[in-house]
C-alpha cells in the first residue's frame, strides 16, 4: 500500500522537485497565516481580507494565458526560477516593512498582486513540468503526491506560522517564507529535462488561439475548465474567511484560526493519500462530481455550526472532498493534453482554477458584512451541491470520463 501511494517517488527528478516545492509551500502557508491575521487586525474588515485574496489571485486570471504560451516557448526551468526569485524578494520586502514598523494594508495588497503575477507565469510552467518527470501511467499518482505536498504544507505551515506569529510576530513568518524559496531554486538547478521549446515564429495571440482550439476539440475539456472555475469560486472562500469564523463566531485569536486551518489541511492530506492509493482508477469524472456534492453539504454544515470541535471535524471532511475532486479533475486534464500543447492548455486550466478564487473571495467578502459569514458560506455550499448534481445528472460529459 505504501509503495503504491508513493510510486512516483521512484523518479529522481520528481522526488527532488517535490521536496523543494514542499519546503516553499510550508513557508508560503506560514506567511498566509501571518498575512491574513495582520490584514484583519490592521483593517478590522472582512472586505480587506477578501480584497487581499482577490489581488493575490487575479493575476492568475489576467496573465496565465500568456504564461502558458511562454512556458511552451522557453525553458520551463528558467521561467520557474524567475518566479521563485520574485516571490522570495516580495517576502523579504514585507518582512523589512514589518521590522521597520511602517507596514500598511496597501503594502500587503501591492505585494500580494506582485506575487500573483509571478505565480501566473510559474504556475503553467510547473504544471507542464510535472508530466515530464514521470511516466504517463504514473501521472495520476504524481499529481496526487503534489497535492499531498501542498496540503501537508497546509498542516505544517499554519502550525509553525501560528507559533511564530504568537511568539515573535508576523515579520518572522515573512522572513522564513523568503528563506524557504531557496529550496525550489536549488531543486530546479538539480533536475535534468529533455524538453526543447519550439518557437515557430507565431505571435502570442496565435499560440493562445491554438490552445483554445485544442480545448474545444477535446469534448469534455471545456466542461472540466468551467467546473474548475465554479469549484474554486464557491469552495475557497470558506478557507479565506476562516479568520472571521475564528474571531466572530468562536471568539478566538490566532490559535483558533490555526486550528481551523490545520484541520482543513489534514483533511486535504487524507484526501490526497486516498487518491494516490487509488492510482489510475476508472470513473474519475463521476468520483470528482460526487466529491463536489459532498463538499457542498459539509460546507453548509460547517458554516452553520457553533461548536468548535464539530466545525473542525467538518473542515477535515471538506478538505478531503475538495482535494479528491481537484486531483481527479487535474488528472483528467493532464491525461487528455499533449506535451507540446501542455503549457497553453494548463494555463487555461489555471486561469479557471485559480481565477475562480479572486472572484469568489471578492464576492463573498462583499456579501459577508451584509448577510454574515455563516449565511454566505452556507449558500456557497448549496450552490456547489447544485453544480455537482447538474454535471452528474444533466451535463454528462464529465461524468462519462
Amino acid at each position: 500500500m505504501i509503495r503504491r501511494v508513493f510510486k512516483a517517488f521512484q523518479y529522481r527528478d520528481f522526488r527532488v522537485m517535490w521536496i523543494g516545492a514542499c519546503t516553499s509551500a510550508i513557508g508560503t502557508w506560514m506567511q498566509v497565516v501571518a498575512q491574513s491575521w495582520l490584514v484583519f487586525q490592521i483593517s478590522g474588515s472582512a472586505r480587506m481580507l477578501g480584497l487581499d485574496a482577490f489581488l493575490g489571485n487575479i493575476p492568475i486570471f489576467l496573465f496565465s494565458l500568456i504564461g502558458g504560451v511562454v512556458a511552451d516557448r522557453v525553458s520551463r526551468q528558467r521561467l520557474l526560477l524567475g518566479s521563485q526569485w520574485v516571490q522570495l524578494a516580495c517576502a523579504f520586502t514585507l518582512a523589512s516593512l514589518w521590522g521597520l514598523g511602517v507596514v500598511r494594508v496597501w503594502h500587503i495588497l501591492t505585494l500580494s498582486f506582485v506575487v500573483g503575477v509571478a505565480q501566473s507565469f510559474g504556475g503553467p510552467a510547473y504544471s507542464a513540468l510535472v508530466p515530464m518527470l514521470v511516466e504517463k501511467e504514473d501521472l495520476s499518482n504524481a499529481i496526487a503526491l503534489n497535492s499531498i505536498q501542498f496540503n501537508l504544507a497546509r498542516v505544517i505551515g499554519p502550525v509553525l506560522g501560528g507559533i511564530t506569529l504568537t511568539k515573535w510576530g508576523a515579520g518572522w513568518c515573512f522572513s522564513l517564507n523568503g528563506v524557504s524559496f531557496l529550496a525550489p531554486i536549488i531543486s530546479l538547478m538539480m533536475i535534468n529535462l529533455t524538453f526543447q521549446p519550439q518557437n515557430r515564429g507565431e505571435t502570442i495571440v496565435a499560440s493562445m488561439k491554438q490552445g483554445f482550439s485544442f480545448i474545444r476539440k477535446q469534448g469534455a475539456m471545456e466542461a472540466l475548465v468551467g467546473l474548475a472555475f465554479v469549484m474554486t469560486a464557491l469552495a475557497i472562500p470558506m478557507i479565506t474567511f476562516l479568520p472571521v469564523f475564528a474571531k466572530d463566531i468562536f471568539h478566538g485569536g490566532p490559535s483558533t484560526f490555526t486550528v481551523l486551518l490545520v484541520c482543513s489541511g489534514l483533511g486535504s492530506v487524507a484526501g490526497a493519500l486516498i487518491v494516490a492509493a487509488l492510482g489510475n482508477v476508472r470513473n474519475k469524472g463521476r468520483i470528482a462530481l460526487a466529491m463536489l456534492i459532498a463538499m457542498g453539504a459539509v460546507m453548509a454544515g460547517f458554516a452553520l455550526s457553533k461548536n468548535l470541535v464539530l466545525s473542525s471535524v467538518l473542515l477535515f471532511v471538506a478538505g478531503a472532498a475538495l482535494l479528491a475532486a481537484f486531483a481527479m479533475i487535474s488528472s483528467l486534464v493532464q491525461l487528455i493534453t499533449t506535451n507540446e500543447m501542455r503549457g497553453r492548455v494548463m494555463s487555461v486550466y489555471n486561469v479557471a482554477f485559480r481565477g475562480g478564487m479572486p472572484f469568489g473571495n471578492l464576492a463573498s467578502g462583499w456579501l459577508i458584512p451584509m448577510f454574515s459569514a455563516p449565511l454566505v458560506i452556507s449558500a456557497n455550499g448549496v450552490l456547489l451541491i447544485l453544480v455537482g448534481a447538474y454535471f452528474l445528472a444533466a451535463q454528462r460529459r464529465v461524468a462519462a470520463l
